[in-house]
């Protein structure tokens, strides 16, 4: 298997995701990396919960 297949093994559910999905999967991926770009190391879960809310709304 090639590397470029595993890749888009691992992007499938995203890509296949409602946008919805795709939304708060981006705004996560987006804190996690200000938050390493930082090396803030604090917890991110009421940061996590307040996206998935902000979107259900």
């Amino acid at each position: 298997m090639t590397k470029q297949h595993n890749i888009n093994d691992v992007q499938e559910p995203i890509i296949n995701a409602p946008p919805e999905v795709r939304q708060i999967i981006e705004r996560v991926w987006q804190l996690e990396k200000s938050r390493l770009d930082k090396k803030s190391f604090s917890h991110i879960n009421d940061d996590i919960l307040a996206i998935v809310k902000e979107a259900v709304q």
